[in-house]
């Protein structure tokens, strides 16, 4: 895609009405996709499902989290494991177009250059906020009851959002940078991966001194014990601020090197 191409403002409005328009079309493309194939939904809902329903009726009993039920305790780590299984249908959809000549099409028209990658990620997010919805839901059916505010709430929400968004850029740029679609599906294994190596399951302070420095301060830590502080009614510490830190800090490196990487592929 020529630079020309790519950025040349067109007849009939703005360049940035333009941008807006390319990477509302490409994003209603991928749309389609989950409509068509709601096989990734699935996915993304029934694994940390099966870990809910694992840990609440057959393993919750051998951990002690305190004076709050089990289930309160987990429920924020499962829904950070269904925001990053986002990551492997992310991956491979953004090599595949890399590879399968999609994007080349794009060569000789006036198209945003990135707005292939911008319809991904917005569709990324997208599935991920239908999978939270379902977790959410099913994590009521066996027992989950939060005790936040309407505001707190919506913190947790706005967290999962900002979560999901930088987990969604990670996963494009990390498609980009594939060499095969095995090789995306296991990149995106670094990204699911981490809510694993977290609090998850088990209050911090009881996991073994070495590993438990790692899992102290790694970022999606930050996030679980951001949701348990807002769901629970609970003090929040420096944990909402270091998740916004973390991960708004990732979204604002992986979009313009996402989008770095894209032109200089298809320059």
């Amino acid at each position: 895609m020529s630079q020309g191409a790519a950025h040349a403002p067109r007849p009939g409005g703005s360049k940035l009405s333009w941008a807006i328009n390319d990477a509302r079309v490409l994003t209603g493309r991928y749309v389609n996709h989950i409509l068509r194939q709601p096989d990734e939904i699935v996915t993304s809902v029934m694994i940390p499902t099966v870990m809910l329903l694992l840990f609440r009726y057959m393993l919750g009993g051998a951990v002690d989290v305190g004076s709050g039920s089990y289930v309160n305790f987990l429920m924020p780590g499962v829904l950070t494991i269904g925001v990053t299984l986002i990551a492997v249908s992310t991956t491979t959809g953004v090599f595949l177009d890399m590879q399968e000549g999609f994007v080349d099409r794009f060569r000789s028209m006036s198209v945003l250059s990135v707005a292939v990658i911008i319809g991904h990620v917005v569709a990324a997010v997208l599935r991920a906020v239908i999978g939270l919805t379902v977790l959410i839901g099913i994590g009521f059916l066996v027992g989950f009851r939060p005790s936040a505010n309407p505001l707190q709430w919506l913190g947790a929400v706005l967290v999962l959002l900002l979560f999901a968004t930088a987990v969604a850029w990670i996963s494009a740029l990390l498609g980009q940078v594939a060499k095969s679609t095995a090789g995306a599906s296991g990149l995106a294994l670094i990204i699911t991966f981490l809510p694993y190596a977290s609090n998850l399951f088990a209050p911090t302070e009881t996991i073994a001194p070495g590993l438990r420095a790692f899992v102290a301060h790694q970022p999606v830590t930050h996030v679980i014990d951001s949701l348990r502080a807002l769901f629970l009614d609970q003090p929040l510490g420096n944990s909402l601020w270091l998740a916004l830190l973390w991960w708004g800090g990732i979204t604002l490196v992986a979009v313009p090197l996402s989008a770095r990487l894209f032109r200089r592929r298809f320059a």
